[in-house]
Formats: structure tokens, C-alpha cells, sequence
């Protein structure tokens, strides 16, 4: 299945917003990790170059926490498919609700693609944001409280039988400065590794 296609006969072709251009088995997806918004040029994204700058971050994390991987195609081995929550480029510092509802349709239609998931990491404060909305739909209450992802980090939260995991975003320059938000992210991604059966 290729997921931009899908998700374009799905919901029809949208201006300006990027899918991921992707061949993947949705049946060997046992984990979802969301991000907060798509890069300007797609080439940077998590399917884009080789040496893309979402990958110079997510390796690393990925790496300290076990696993033994080097590229998108290792990490889609594992079980692990990674998408973004917005799917259009800020234009801003910040990420208004808006752009996170024009998202939200698309991001609920991928994560329907894949029915063997089990987890579920939401990477930062903007894909909390948007599964909460998912989840509100549904249940009519947040699957995410709002309070600080560090002190949500050892509860068990989820949404159906799927486990929902709130951590720190994955992208951007800044997470290999901010020492502690990395080893919290790469303990997190361990726990997801365990939880679907992907650490060694």
C-alpha cells in the first residue's frame, strides 16, 4: 500500500498538505509514532533523503534507546511507522489550532490504515493535542490529561486496547541540546521497543 495514495483516494487530493509518499504493509505495523508538524521541503521529512534532518534526530533516539538502525526502512522493519500530526508546514514559531484541525481527517484516516497496532507515541505537545481531538470524537473525553508529559510518563493510558505513550518531539535541533528530554525520549522508545516485541 502506498500511504499518500491511499490517503489521497480516501480523502481526496489536498493543496498544500503532505502525505507521506510510502510503500509499506499496514499489517506489519505494530506501533505508530506522531510527530508534531511536516518540514518545509519534503526532502527533509521522515521518508524524504537519506540524510534528511528528521532522520539526523530520530536515529540517535532510536540508537540509545537499543536499537540497532541506520535508516527509515530499518525502523519500518521494527514495526514502527512515523507520520506527522499536521500536515502542512508552520509559518509560525507556533502551531495554531487550526492548522491542527485541517490536519485532523488525514491523521485519523492513517492511523485507521493500520489495524495491529499497538502503541501509540504521541512526540510532543502538538500530536497530544491532536489525538486528544481524535479520541474526543469518540469518547468524548482526552485520552491525554493535561498536564506534563514527565509526570505522565509511567502511566498507562489508552485508547481502546491500543496503549497511548505522550513523549517529547522527535524533530529539530533543539532535542540534542536538551540532554534530559533526549534520554527521556530514547527510555520511552524502549519501552515502546519491549512493548512490541522489537528490542533485541
Amino acid at each position: 500500500m502506498n500511504i499518500k495514495k491511499e490517503l489521497e483516494e480516501i480523502t481526496g487530493k489536498a493543496d498544500c498538505l503532505y502525505f507521506n509518499d510510502i510503500e509499506i504493509d499496514p499489517l506489519t505495523i505494530k506501533a505508530v509514532m506522531i510527530n508534531e508538524v511536516v518540514p518545509s521541503d519534503p526532502l527533509q521529512d521522515f521518508y524524504g533523503q537519506a540524510d534528511a534532518d528528521y532522520m539526523k534526530t530520530t536515529i540517535p533516539l532510536f540508537q540509545g534507546a537499543g536499537a540497532s538502525v541506520s535508516s527509515i526502512e530499518d525502523i519500518l522493519g521494527l514495526g514502527i511507522y512515523i507520520t506527522n500530526a499536521v500536515k502542512a508546514p508552520k509559518s509560525q514559531y507556533t502551531i495554531e489550532k487550526s492548522m491542527i484541525e485541517n490536519s485532523l481527517p488525514y491523521l485519523e484516516k492513517e492511523l485507521a490504515l493500520f489495524p495491529n497496532v499497538k502503541v501509540i507515541m504521541l512526540m510532543g505537545d502538538v500530536a497530544k493535542k491532536a489525538f486528544n481531538m481524535i479520541a474526543k470524537k469518540e469518547t468524548k473525553k482526552n485520552v491525554v490529561p493535561s498536564i506534563s508529559t514527565y509526570k505522565l510518563r509511567n502511566s498507562e493510558l489508552y485508547y481502546g486496547n491500543v496503549r497511548v505513550m505522550p513523549s517529547y518531539i522527535m524533530t529539530g535541533g533543539n532535542i540534542l541540546i536538551e540532554k534530559s528530554k533526549m534520554k527521556m525520549g530514547t527510555e520511552d522508545i524502549h519501552t515502546m521497543l519491549l512493548m512490541i516485541g522489537a528490542q533485541p
